[in-house]
């Protein structure tokens, strides 16, 4: 059966020739003409061994009987073109070590110097292409990748290579399909059809194809047939292809991309081919066959990129350069001997090092070029139907990055998205499923945070810092506590100064009428006692405000404690007077009013002492933060310490008003002129009321209990000046004097207790 002649295959052979030619026609070599033979492998491994073969065997250079002749005619063999037939001849050729530079066979196994010794080629492996491959899918952000691959040598080894890229690079499979590499097989057309289907189903966009240019161009008649669009990735075997671009309804197939060798100037070649005349002597049957075809004049141009050829005029100048070195020539002769061996050739080009176009090349320690690939994309033509391949960018294998150089024209002006979950965005994280490239975006929990997208793990805050759920940040909590602007602290604020006005008013008032009955009725000199108490106490609930510390937490207790007990002290005092003298017990027990009230006063505040100083030496309070994983706010209040001596504190404070309360609801039918009984009893049940209330509170431990505490401090404290002072003011404004001392609301007083009455108001304090 024959077959098409293949036109990428003929020009890059051409080019050889040309290059060839060009080099005999300069004096690069002078006095030596380098020739060349040209075989066919057919694309077949066992037709490229015996094309090998009968090279060797020109002239009888072939060894008969395994013998080895030193020095055949034949030096060095350029080809072959795909992977497969390369490793095929390299076996041959290792045995003989005839240097072979292949310009096209970029299989990573070909780089093992100890299989392929004499292998050499001018282009990278494709571990380069493979990491290009998929440095350019990372680029897109195409992680759910289809791959078709042939069951060739290439085929394997490039698919091998790029499971473990794509690993690395967390780029996923959506299927893998390996069709067959031999045109003729008997499956083809039943495996081009099922890949058709799997492509077809799978949500997967882009699809890498590893094949022979002949299987793509199958393939993509198939996907023509059943209107099938995506995005291909092609590698190198058939990136330029030329007969794959010009396909009827190719611009049907979605956009194309590829990487191919680095391409470059091939001066000359393209009136070379125009012209396509021979060196006398020549015989080429391959230019014949072209011939016979009847194209015109430049078709050869039209029909194929002539700057994919720039890898067979690098063969050829390695060689010549090797040769140059060989043979010790300089510019009128080549004085070294020329029936060397071809393992002198192959040493010499592992050592060549030349500068062409601007740019060093030279064979690395695998037997490589490094120069890079150059990124290609099949442009749509509308007017003819057809693609335009445009270089858009570059690999660059130092910098291991893809280079977009050219704004890319996509199809529908859409980058197309092929991903097998979507992006998880800042402040969530990737939960894996079955794949790397599967997963489901969670919420960063507190105390956790992403600020990119796609993180496997959410970060941990730094110390000092937290966030809340789904935070892209973290942050300084914020610290709670009632600053001086706060609305709780201006109230507290207002009402604690209104209190302190009210006292200052209050002690005023008691020092301009301070002989006045009322005043001595109000205890005299007590008065004052009562007044400080009150001022203590309205001194602690500033202590609320502002950020706790030990000082303050132990302070505010204290004033709180010495405070109100010394002034409920003063008014039980006051109360036991009252009851002396209506039990008729005053004017004998002149020791009550000498000593026994400041004993009363003294003795029980230190009681309250006593009760304080145990309670600050066996648990004092003290600053509690509160912190919660669920806020960012972290709350500064002051914890009382031990719950036994708040309690015995408030305890004792409480006892007092009872018994106030108690001795003044049994004189409270005394006559209207003494009626402080009443403003005891309704003072003490304003405390007892609002205390019994704030009990439940502290013990539910509810936020808001300490508010409510500074809160039951200012309604006790308003609850005695209302009770105690007010009708004090009262009478001193507004009462004449005679009216205080005869009269109680226009009832002429009993004697009896005028008698009484008048010893309760003159007694001095």
């Amino acid at each position: 059966m024959r077959h098409r002649l293949n036109l990428i295959s003929f020009v890059r052979t051409l080019a050889v020739v040309h290059t060839i030619e060009t080099i005999n026609n300069s004096s690069f070599l002078p006095g030596v003409r380098l020739g060349y033979y040209i075989c066919d492998t057919c694309s077949d491994a066992s037709k490229a061994i015996y094309s090998t073969e009968w090279l060797l065997a020109v002239n009888g250079t072939l060894p008969v009987q395994c013998e080895v002749l030193e020095r055949p005619n034949v030096k060095a063999i350029i080809g072959a073109r795909f992977s497969e037939d390369s490793m095929a001849v390299a076996r041959l050729l290792s045995l003989y070590m005839v240097p072979q530079i292949s310009t096209t066979s970029s299989a990573q196994t070909l780089s093992d110097r100890v299989r392929y010794p004499a292998f050499l080629r001018t282009i990278p492996s494709d571990v380069h292409q493979i990491k290009a491959l998929a440095n350019f899918m990372n680029y897109f952000h195409w992680d759910w990748v289809g791959v078709v691959y042939g069951d060739d040598d290439y085929g394997k080894n490039a698919f091998q290579s790029f499971l473990a890229e794509a690993e690395f690079a967390d780029i996923c499979p959506a299927f893998e399909e390996i069709l067959p590499h031999y045109l003729a097989h008997n499956d083809i057309d039943s495996r081009l059809q099922e890949v058709a289907e799997t492509i077809r189903s799978s949500d997967a966009t882009v699809v890498l194809l590893i094949l022979k240019e002949e299987l793509v161009s199958k393939l993509f008649k198939e996907m023509i047939r059943q209107k099938i669009s995506r995005t291909w990735i092609a590698s190198d075997a058939w990136s330029m292809s030329q007969n794959i671009s010009q396909m009827d309804g190719i611009n049907q197939v979605g956009d194309i991309f590829g990487f191919t060798f680095i391409t470059g100037p091939n001066p000359g070649f393209k009136e070379f081919l125009n012209e396509l005349t021979l060196a006398p002597g020549s015989v080429n049957l391959f230019l014949e066959e072209y011939k016979a075809l009847g194209k015109g004049k430049g078709f050869l141009t039209e029909a194929v990129d002539i700057s994919i050829t720039y890898g067979e005029r690098l063969a050829v100048w390695s060689i010549a350069h090797a040769l140059k070195n060989l043979l010790n020539c300089n510019s009128t002769v080549c004085l070294g001997e020329r029936d060397f061996p071809p393992w002198k050739l192959l040493k010499a080009l592992k050592k060549v090092k030349f500068t062409m176009d601007n740019q060093i090349f030279y064979f690395n320690a695998s037997g490589n070029f490094m120069n890079g690939y150059d990124l290609i994309h099949w442009e749509p033509d509308e007017t003819s139907g057809q693609r335009r391949l445009s270089v858009v960018g570059n690999y660059n294998l130092t910098k291991k990055e893809v280079l977009i150089e050219v704004p890319i024209q996509w199809n529908n002006n859409t980058v197309p998205i092929s991903r097998c979950s979507d992006i998880c965005p800042p402040g969530t994280a990737k939960k894996l499923l079955k794949t790397s490239c599967c997963h489901n975006c969670t919420q960063c929990l507190e105390g956790t945070y992403s600020n990119e997208t796609n993180l496997a793990n959410c970060l941990p805050c730094e110390i000092g810092t937290w966030s809340m759920k789904g935070w892209t940040s973290c942050q300084p909590k914020e610290e709670e506590y009632w600053k001086g602007d706060g609305s709780h602290a201006i109230v507290l604020l207002t009402f604690t100064s209104l209190g302190f006005l009210l006292l200052l008013f209050n002690l005023i008032i008691f020092l301009v009428f301070r002989k006045n009955p009322v005043m001595k009725q109000a205890g005299g000199n007590m008065y004052l006692f009562i007044i400080a108490g009150l001022a203590l106490s309205f001194s602690s609930v500033i202590l609320f405000i502002g950020k706790p510390s030990v000082p303050i937490c132990i302070g505010r207790q204290l004033l709180y404690a010495l405070g109100f007990s010394l002034l409920v002290l003063c008014i039980l005092v006051k109360a036991l007077r009252t009851y002396l003298v209506f039990k008729r017990l005053f004017q004998s027990n002149q020791w009550f009013h000498k000593t026994g009230r400041h004993i009363i006063i003294i003795g029980g505040t230190l009681i309250q002492v006593l009760i304080c100083t145990l309670w600050m030496i066996f648990d004092s309070p003290d600053v509690e933060t509160l912190k919660s994983d669920q806020s960012m706010i972290t709350t500064f209040q002051c914890n009382e310490g031990s719950g036994t001596g708040f309690a015995l504190m408030l305890s004792y404070i409480a006892l007092l008003a009872l018994v106030c309360f108690s001795l003044a609801f049994k004189l409270r039918k005394v006559p209207h002129r003494f009626n402080e009984t009443g403003h005891i009893i309704l003072s003490m049940l304003i405390y007892l009321f609002v205390w019994v209330c704030f009990t439940p509170v502290y013990i539910a431990k509810i936020d808001e209990r300490y508010s409510i505490q500074a809160a039951a401090i200012l309604v006790s404290c308003y609850g005695i000046i209302f009770c105690h002072f007010a009708p004090k003011w009262y009478m001193a404004l507004c009462k004449k004097k005679e009216e205080i001392s005869l009269q109680s609301h226009g009832q002429k007083p009993a004697r009896s207790w005028v008698t009484m009455s008048n010893a309760v108001d003159m007694q001095p304090d």
